[in-house]
This record gives structure tokens, sequence and C-alpha cells, in this order.
């Protein structure tokens, strides 16, 4: 969408999954040829060849963003390099939920999920639980139990729950960090040497139990706060109150997101306040939100999915905010009419011209940027604010007891409704035979300046701002409706939206 594109490195252990929905896409047309290209294998000096316009976006571990970060190509170019990273992500159970509560349950749910998920190999999954004192038992218990039960065995079988590591490499890699791991932690559950597995061989098909950890002095560990086991693992840990418990799920160093189980606001608020600025996104969950929850390791596409420090300190790229992170952004400065001339928008400043025919009789291509029509006048009467107050309502004072609009500081005396002002701009600028405009689709950045009283004059200043097509048949037509007074000063200004059609002009 941003006109950039795209060369994809896949990791080599999913290389033939990447490969496999890349061709999908090819064959499916909705990409422009070369808008997506996929390298397998060594990429040899492509890093090399990059510059100021191009951009580097990884996923993956710390290690292999900070090898790729550090190139010198890369840093003597200044080429944009985004990592997001995986991370030490942390699930607090709320110092409200009890045991046996909805909540209590839907913790257990969505801990078990992330550590079987993709056999917890995923950035988002928690690595780190904590839980108030009083609960470590009952949570321990509880996840046993769920993993315990929870089917391993080979994904093509409807009952599986876990399938495989994605090879037999990364298990190997995941039992050396337990061993590391063992030093501040006792395991609870699970053996990651050996497990039942059904329909597959448990150690050619590289299957792993999941394996549950507990660590008795989470505050002097150090492993636990630095090494991620990139499978099923995680640790249960205790918290003596919630300022605990937020230290603790800061002492992972940034993390892509952290989920705190809780039906009680002030948690939530507290949390924030604390442990904000060390993960990309903080999801709550209770009883209230569960039914439409996405989950702790799901963020939505327009989410930030990324975060601070071990997280990379980026994030990965979806929805508009992607598009617009390709984007080169420069700053321009000029005169309004350079400005104008330049974005094709009409700025407060920059020259007016008239055009042949009132502008609501001509058709979106004939309209001209900066092209303004200035109304006649119209006197606002105490009779007209009098009338509009009792026919929609609107008695505020200020409209209705002089004397007490005139203790106000913002008012003279009694005062017309912006209402009633923005439906006289309509009677003054509006052409009201069928024409181009076909719709009026809403106003925008609405502001009054300054009060009209009874016996002042506004006249209107509508020019063409902004014109996008957006259809075969119409477009949209932005306007700058300026309200002035009889002494020129403005009264109220904003953007008005219409649709017009490409058909031919009248009167042009």
């Amino acid at each position: 969408l941003a006109g950039v594109p795209s060369l994809v490195k896949p990791a080599s252990d999913t290389g033939y999954l990447a490969q496999a929905v890349v061709r999908l896409i090819a064959e499916s047309g909705i990409l422009p040829p070369g808008a997506l290209q996929l390298i397998m294998g060594a990429t040899g000096d492509l890093l090399d060849c990059l510059d100021a316009q191009d951009t580097v976006g990884f996923t993956g571990s710390a290690a292999t963003a900070m090898t790729l970060r550090s190139r010198p190509s890369l840093l003597q170019n200044a080429v944009r390099f985004t990592a997001e990273q995986d991370s030490l992500n942390g699930s607090v159970l709320g110092p409200d939920v009890m045991p046996g509560s909805k909540e209590f349950d839907l913790f257990i749910t969505e801990v078990h999920r992330e550590m079987t998920t993709k056999a917890g190999q995923k950035c988002t999954a928690i690595r780190r639980i904590m839980v108030p004192e009083a609960h470590v038992q009952a949570v321990t218990a509880a996840l046993s139990e769920r993993l315990a039960a929870t089917k391993i065995g080979h994904p093509a079988q409807r009952d599986t729950q876990m399938g495989a590591l994605v090879s037999l490499a990364q298990r190997e890699d995941v039992r050396g960090k337990l061993q590391l791991l063992a030093r501040d932690c006792d395991v609870v559950f699970g053996d990651a040497q050996q497990c039942m597995v059904s329909g597959a061989d448990a150690k050619e098909g590289a299957f792993m139990s999941p394996v549950l950890l507990n660590c008795p002095d989470p505050d002097a560990a150090k492993t636990l706060h630095e090494i991620e086991a990139f499978g099923p693992v995680s640790t249960v840990m205790a918290y003596r109150d919630l300022p605990h418990a937020i230290a603790l799920l800061n002492k992972g160093g940034g993390s892509l997101v952290a989920s705190v189980i809780t039906h009680d606001p002030q948690v939530a608020r507290q949390v924030v306040l604390g442990a904000g600025a060390f993960h990309g996104r903080l999801y709550f969950n209770d009883r209230i939100s569960q039914a439409e929850s996405t989950g702790h390791g799901a963020p939505l596409p327009h989410m930030v999915h990324g975060g601070p420090g071990r997280a990379g300190g980026s994030e990965e790229l979806g929805g508009l905010r992607g598009v617009k992170h390709f984007m080169q952004r420069s700053a321009i400065q000029g005169s309004p009419d350079m400005l104008a001339a330049i974005t094709g928008i009409w700025v407060t400043g920059a020259e007016e011209h008239a055009g042949p025919a009132h502008p609501f009789t001509r058709s979106f291509d004939a309209l001209q940027i900066g092209e303004t029509l200035h109304t006649a006048a119209r006197e606002v009467t105490l009779a007209d604010i009098e009338h509009f107050a009792e026919f929609t309502g609107d008695r505020f004072y200020a409209h209705m007891d002089a004397e007490a609009a005139r203790a106000n500081p913002f008012f003279p005396d009694r005062v017309a409704h912006g209402y009633l002002l923005l439906s006289f701009a309509a009677g003054l600028f509006v052409e009201p035979s069928p024409g181009p405009v076909l719709a009026n689709t809403g106003l925008t950045a609405l502001s009054f300046q300054k009060p009209v009283v009874a016996g002042d004059c506004i006249f209107v200043q509508l020019t063409v701002k902004r014109k996008t097509r957006r259809t075969a048949a119409y477009g949209e037509v932005r306007w700058h409706v300026a309200l002035r007074n009889q002494d020129r000063d403005l009264v109220a200004e904003y953007e008005l939206l219409t649709m017009n059609s490409y058909g031919e002009t009248k009167g042009a």
C-alpha cells in the first residue's frame, strides 16, 4: 500500500511454511508482481546493499536482532531497523481474585493456552506467572491438572491439543535453557526428557511435555528474568502485594505484553501506572470481557505489537500504522500559497478565487482548490434567538437571561445559539436546486470563536479545501467554512464534507 516492495527471509526451520503461504499469495494475484518476494536460504551481502531509503523489519530472538542491527552497513547508512523480539511476558492474578471465582478459572485458561498453543513457541507466550502468596498452591495445582489433561500428539488428529516443537534443535535449546532456569526454579509439573504422544514418535517428532516451574525467591532470581525457554515452559512466582507484583512484572526488562486478570478497576489502574512503560500492550480481562476478548497472545492489527527493552524497542507493523511507518516523513515549510500548491490542500491564508458559478452547481472535476464563495450577510435578531429556543427546547440561560449572560465573562449579553448560527450559515451558502452535490456527510473540527448577539450580522466564506476521489461515480469535497460578523471577526469555523458527482457542470 505504501509502494514499497517487500523481501521476506523466513527462519530456516519454518521456511517450508513461509514458502507455502507466499506461493498462495502469488498465485492469488492480490498483489502486483514483485511486491512480495521470498528469499530461501542465505541472503549473502543483501544487507550491505541497503541505504537510507530502505528499511529492515525483524521478528525473532534478541540475539539475532543484535547481530543484524549492529551490522556496519546498516549503522553507516542509518537504515531504519525495527525489531519485535521474543520477551519474558508475564501474567498477574489480581489480588482481588479468589480460587473458584470466574476470574481464577479464566486465569488458568489463559496461562494454559499460552503454554500449549504452538507448543509455547510464540513471542507472546506467558513465561512468568505472578500469583498472590496465598494462592500459589491453588494455581500450581489447577495448572498441573490442566496440563496433565492436555493431549499431545500428531496435529492431524482431531483431539490433539498440543503438537511438536518446530525442530529437534529447538527442543534441545529449550532443554538447555531449562537447565539454566533450574538455578532459580523447581519443576512442579512435566518432564522435559519424555512425554506421552498420540499418533507420532515422541523423539523424532520433537515433542516435549509442558513444564511448569516454581521460583521460591523471585526477587533474588536472575535467570528467571533474563532467560527465555522458547517452548511450553512457564514459571509460577509469589508476590506479597500489588506493588511487588508490578516490580516482578517489570524485572523482565521490557515485554511485548503483560496480562492482568482482575475484576477490580483500581487494580488495573495501578498496574497501568506502574508497569505501562515496560510493556507494549497491557491486557486486562475479567468475567465481563472474557466472552469477547482476543486473549493474552492475540493482539488485533490496530494494536501495538511490540515493546521496549528486551522486546526490541519497536513493533510488528499491522494496520494503517504499519503503512505509515514505511513512508518517509518530511516537513514542508513555506507560505500558505506555496503549501497549497505543493499539497493540493487549501490552507488558511492561501489565495482565494471566485468561480464562474455557485460552487454547488459545479461538478467535482470542475471545482478548483481555493475556489471561494462569499455570501450575503444576515442579521441575527432577538426574535430569531427566542424562536430557536422555543423550537428546539434549548433555553440555556446565556440565550434567554440578559442579566445572567452579562455575569458570564464569555458573553456581553444574550447570545445566539451556536447551532442557530450553523443553520443560518447553511441557509446562506446552500444552492437548493438539484446538482452535483449528492450528500452532506458531516462536518468536523467545529469551533466557536466569538459570541453573536442580537443585531450582529453574519456572512459565510465557503472555500474548496480538498478533493478526494471515492468511487467511479463521485468524490469527496472538503470545504472550509468560516462564519464572520460585520467586523469580519471570525465567529465560527469548521470543515464541511460533501459527496459530489463527476458529472457535467451547470452554468459553468
